[in-house]
């Protein structure tokens, strides 16, 4: 299995999404192996829709870093881009749960929780976890030392960007900023709140990146440069969700638009204004490009994936 030479950016996003799109629903778990409503509220949320950035930045960077090394990649880093989308749905049903963030639309249609009931909700996302790590140590299915270490070192990498010190913790934080933890309100500066994102949404794109490079085998300067690279598209791609929950619209965003601003959540918009979240936003973009640039690893899709994230609208 090999990723195709794409011509376009877009010709890659359609390709890698049909790789991925076609082992997400193969690795996920059927009955009668687990029970059929798991099963279905599982899969509910996962095959969705959604723009898969997650999986996409594994297969890109595992991809340039196969291009430096002279390696195939696909079949080595396609599990991990499942994990991590795994991992990502699991983090978005428990988000639009009413003790978070209480919303009722997601990818365009109605949250899990609002069709299948908290409980189910929950139990998805908690098994949808679980199914993240069992899938990265099982797969790809080989007894070669070399890539067993790789298994290893991307599940330590995932895990920590999925817990305490990554993607829970700053849920944690931004819950204590917008005023929904009893006795434990937080007011966030702008530091505080670059912390909070790279923890909330950026640890696991970063891990995403990270992972992907490991997979193909990348060398500690690769892997650093890769790492690098991916804190700043993280960031760029929440300071860009800010800018669109003002100016985006719910039909293009598949979510409720103008949720932080309803919540008083604190947010780049809100802290520096729209004009200035956006610069941020393109000053991420161009950190990122430098550091392909030292690194020699210009000749990949990620320099056009940090643009196409500052470009998005949804």
């Amino acid at each position: 299995m090999s990723i195709v030479r794409s011509s376009t950016l877009a010709t890659f996003l359609v390709d890698t999404r049909s790789h991925v799109e076609a082992a997400l629903d193969r690795f996920l778990p059927k009955p009668p192996a687990c029970p059929p409503l798991i099963s279905e509220a599982m899969r509910y949320s996962l095959l969705g829709g959604g723009k898969r950035l997650r999986p996409v930045l594994v297969v890109a960077a595992a991809d340039a870093v196969g291009r430096r090394n002279g390696a195939e990649t696909l079949a080595l880093a396609l599990p991990a881009a499942c994990a991590v989308e795994f991992i990502h749905t699991y983090s978005l049903i428990h988000d639009d749960l009413p003790a978070m963030d209480n919303d009722c639309l997601r990818r365009g249609r109605p949250t899990l929780h609002t069709v299948y009931g908290d409980g189910i909700a929950i139990l998805a996302g908690d098994a949808l976890q679980g199914e993240a790590f069992a899938l990265m140590a099982r797969e790809p299915q080989t007894d070669a030392p070399a890539v067993v270490a790789r298994k290893i070192a991307a599940i330590g990498v995932v895990a920590s960007a999925a817990a305490a010190c990554g993607m829970v913790g700053g849920q944690a934080v931004d819950l204590q900023a917008a005023g929904q933890v009893p006795g434990h309100a937080l007011t966030l500066d702008a530091e505080q709140l670059r912390a909070m994102h790279l923890q909330k949404t950026g640890a696991l794109i970063r891990a995403s990146a990270v992972a992907g490079a490991i997979m193909a085998g990348a060398t500690p300067a690769q892997l650093r440069a890769i790492e690098q690279w991916g804190s700043e598209v993280g960031l760029a791609f929440q300071i860009v969700d800010d800018i669109l929950d003002v100016e985006g619209d719910a039909a293009a965003l598949g979510k409720t638009a103008g949720k932080d601003a309803a919540s008083d959540k604190p947010t780049y918009t809100s802290l520096f204004g729209l004009e200035r979240a956006k610069a941020m936003a393109s000053d991420c973009a161009e950190r990122a490009h430098q550091v392909l640039v030292a690194a020699d690893l210009t000749d990949s899709w990620l320099d056009a994936i940090a643009d196409w994230v500052i470009a998005r609208r949804n």
